[in-house]
């Protein structure tokens, strides 16, 4: 089963966010959708998407205030979605952490091509490197991160791209143990705060859906106060 990519949409024009929707649900993304600035925060925070599709033009507050916001703490991409197309409203979107800016009217390969423009470049380490090509093998656990499946013992585990993210920077580094603060910055982006709360709770997911007992890990172990480690024992 290959992971499929979240995206959330901050559209307050019922035609338009279904149209964009539509879309992508045809194109293999699930879909959140936000008709304003607040919700769109509460539902960052909560969902955590893989990519943001950002109107500009919201009823409560201007979508260049949730771009600050959401960059206080996360460096989620955001590709700007407006029909404001002066160039210095755009350097402003940018300026202030956009991955990318679009104006409307758009076509659909574009708007496409750009979204899966800004996963490869989210998937990407801090360090400028990919995730590693190939096959990492531990015990019953399998990760394929050419395909980004994950199995145990042969049954396909669906993750979500965050959760895939943080299983393969450990796999990559098994035997090391990483930080709290460097997972977070590796998976999150360097605009997140180190706030292991967010962390801890995909940890616990992870380890449900991929340990027989999550209580006493195996291939995920906690190192307290420090991080966590993918073992790497036989």
């Amino acid at each position: 089963m290959i992971n499929k990519a979240t995206v959330l949409i901050v559209e307050d024009e019922a035609p338009i966010c279904n149209f964009i929707s539509t879309i992508l649900t045809a194109n293999d993304y699930r879909t959140l959708k936000a008709e304003t600035g607040a919700c769109a925060i509460s539902m960052v925070s909560s969902h955590c998407p893989d990519v943001i599709l950002l109107d500009l033009g919201l009823p409560d507050i201007d979508g260049l205030e949730v771009l600050k916001a959401v960059r206080n703490w996360s460096g989620i991409p955001i590709i700007v979605v407006s029909a404001r197309g002066n160039e210095t409203e755009k350097v402003e979107a940018l300026d202030l952490g956009a991955d990318d800016y679009i104006t409307k009217p758009f076509g659909t390969s574009e708007l496409l091509a750009r979204i899966r423009t800004a996963i490869r470049h989210s998937i990407k380490m801090e360090t400028g490197e990919d995730f590693p090509g190939g096959l990492f093998t531990k015990g019953g656990l399998s990760i394929d991160f050419d395909k980004h499946i994950v199995t145990v013992d042969g049954t396909d585990v669906h993750l979500t791209q965050i959760e895939f993210k943080i299983v393969a920077l450990l796999a990559k580094h098994a035997g090391s143990v990483l930080t709290y603060a460097f997972i977070i910055n590796q998976v999150w982006g360097h605009f997140a705060q180190s706030d292991r709360q967010i962390l801890r709770v995909n940890m616990a997911n992870i380890r449900r859906k991929i340990e027989q007992n999550p209580a006493e890990p195996k291939y995920i172990l906690t190192e307290v106060g420090v991080g966590y480690r993918m073992s790497d024992e036989p």
